[in-house]
Parts: structure tokens; C-alpha cells; sequence
């Protein structure tokens, strides 16, 4: 038999030894909780990522506007100011711009309503069909991303409405 083992010095080192073990334990739990939590903040940050919304560009009516919307161009989101797009507002076919009076840009609820320009304005609720950065996804002009409601007003009473589809467009 081996004496060390049962002697008072062995005893000392075995109660040290354990001693060590139920000190460290709560250490060695809060190590493995901020590793946990540290997963679940990383995971939280990439679903953050891939939800991230932008849909910077200019909507077009798929097919030909209703008659009653025949000088319509465009509805142009240009956030960023990028000089690749044109500027932010409700674009006419002859290239005028009108103003945004009021702008609401989230996914599931994209308003606006424009200034009056010569006693005509426009309002528009909808929403967008699709998330992420619109700029950076392989969007083609007659896959619908946005759907509403254009109203047309003129000196403040409504004159027309329809419901639309647009497509995107980024610019070049």
C-alpha cells in the first residue's frame, strides 16, 4: 500500500483538490451562461442582419396606369440621397417631381400623401410584398414587390383611385 494516500499530508492535498473544484464551479457555470448568452446575442444580431429592410429605388405600375392616372411615372424612395437615383417624391411621365408631404416606409405600411401642385395631389397606402435590400436582390420589372392604393385628389376632393401592383427599379 502506498502511504501517501493516507497520510495527513495526502488528505491536505485531496481537500485542497476539492476545495479548488467547488470554488471554480460557480466560475466554470457563469463561463458556460456568457458563452450561451453570447450565442443567443449573435444569433440575434444575424437574424437582425438578414431581416434589415431597405427599399431605396423607384416602383412602377406593372402594366398601363388606369386613365385616370396616365401622367404617372414613378414613386421614387431615395433615402440615401444617392445622385444614381432620382430625387424623393411622386414622379410625373413629363419628369416633374412632386413632393412628399407625408412619408411612412415600413414594410407592411408605406403611405405618403404629396404637396398640391396646381390644386392636384396624391396619396397612396400600401405595403411591400417582399424584405431586404431592395438594391442588392436580382429584382426583374414584372415581379410585383409593392401593392396599394394611389388616390388622386383635386382642390382637396377625390377624383380617382385605383388599386396597383409596382415593380422595382434601382437605377443604373
Amino acid at each position: 500500500m502506498d502511504k501517501q494516500k493516507y497520510s495527513r499530508s495526502g488528505a491536505t492535498a485531496q481537500s485542497e483538490f476539492l476545495r479548488f473544484q467547488i470554488c471554480s464551479a460557480p466560475l466554470g457555470r457563469c463561463v458556460r451562461i456568457f458563452f450561451i448568452v453570447l450565442l443567443a446575442c449573435t444569433a440575434g444580431l444575424a437574424q437582425n442582419k438578414a431581416a434589415r429592410f431597405d427599399p431605396d429605388g423607384s416602383f412602377w405600375i406593372i402594366g398601363e396606369p388606369p386613365n385616370e392616372f396616365s401622367e404617372f411615372g414613378g414613386i421614387n424612395l431615395n433615402a440615401k440621397r444617392s445622385r444614381q437615383l432620382p430625387g424623393q417624391g411622386f414622379e410625373l411621365r413629363t419628369g416633374k417631381l412632386i413632393r412628399f408631404k407625408t412619408l411612412t416606409v415600413k414594410r407592411d405600411n408605406f403611405t405618403f400623401t404629396t404637396v398640391s401642385v396646381g390644386g392636384i395631389s396624391y396619396a397612396f397606402s400600401g405595403k411591400f410584398l417582399k424584405g431586404g435590400v431592395y438594391s442588392a436582390g436580382d429584382l426583374d420589372e414584372e415581379t410585383p414587390v409593392l401593392e396599394g392604393t394611389l388616390t388622386k385628389f383635386r382642390g382637396g376632393q377625390k377624383v380617382a383611385e385605383a388599386k396597383l401592383k409596382f415593380s422595382y427599379f434601382g437605377g443604373t
